[in-house]
């Protein structure tokens, strides 16, 4: 019995490697604020009306705030001490990658692949179901022998079944504790989850499955 057992977890073994093979101015001022008295000019008109001779204030006005002093383009700034005019600091590039966006699975991905071996001619065979619901069909070489479509209820039925199947939650090795030899063991690829199962110890779950899959020999 321990040498059956053995045999057959090992059959399990092998066909789960088969699937898986398949970012400022300033100014100066006098003293005490007091402008002092201009003196008169004997040369000036006596006329009435004529006001006293208005003065200009003293001192140079500067360039006003903001303005750029000659040889200074635009975006720099005085480097302190030196006179000279450096460039502003610019800002550091971004370094973040852009976020990944979602990818939508397509018709050509695999939505699961079955390797079924054993039973009395001892045959391997393998069906490779994408997407779309178009399948192929393996001999033990992983040859393909004919291809085919699943229908849209038949793709929608198979969809369902994987999805109550629950994968995650399933053991990834179903054996019995008597093995039956002429009896088939299955392995099961599907969302980047692999479990095998002999045909007399099949969780539930995966009976629905393979009752939703086509059949693995062509007819």
């Amino acid at each position: 019995m321990g040498w059956a057992t053995s045999t057959a977890t090992a059959t399990a073994a092998v066909t789960l490697a088969v699937v898986a093979a398949l970012g400022g101015c300033s100014s100066d001022g006098s003293k005490d604020g007091a402008s002092p008295k201009p003196k008169p000019n004997p040369n000036a008109s006596t006329g009435t009306g004529t006001g006293p001779a208005t003065s200009t204030p003293s001192g140079t006005a500067t360039d006003a705030p903001g303005t750029p002093s000659p040889g200074q383009s635009a975006g720099q700034s005085p480097d302190p001490g030196t006179g000279t005019t450096a460039p502003a600091p610019q800002p550091a590039p971004s370094t973040s990658a852009p976020a990944p966006s979602a990818s939508t699975p397509t018709g050509g991905e695999t939505l699961l692949a079955v390797t079924r071996s054993g039973g009395i001619s001892g045959k391997t065979s393998t069906l490779i179901i994408k997407g779309d619901g178009s399948f192929l069909r393996l001999n033990a070489k992983a040859e393909t022998v004919d291809r085919d479509k699943l229908s849209a209820a038949a793709l929608a039925k198979l969809r369902t079944a994987l999805q109550e199947a629950d994968f995650p939650r399933l053991p990834r090795i179903s054996m019995p504790k008597e093995p039956v030899f002429d009896a088939f063991t299955y392995a099961f690829r599907h969302g980047g989850y692999e479990v095998a199962a002999a045909q007399t110890a099949l969780p539930r779950p995966l009976e629905g499955v393979l009752g939703a899959l086509p059949a693995f020999e062509p007819r």
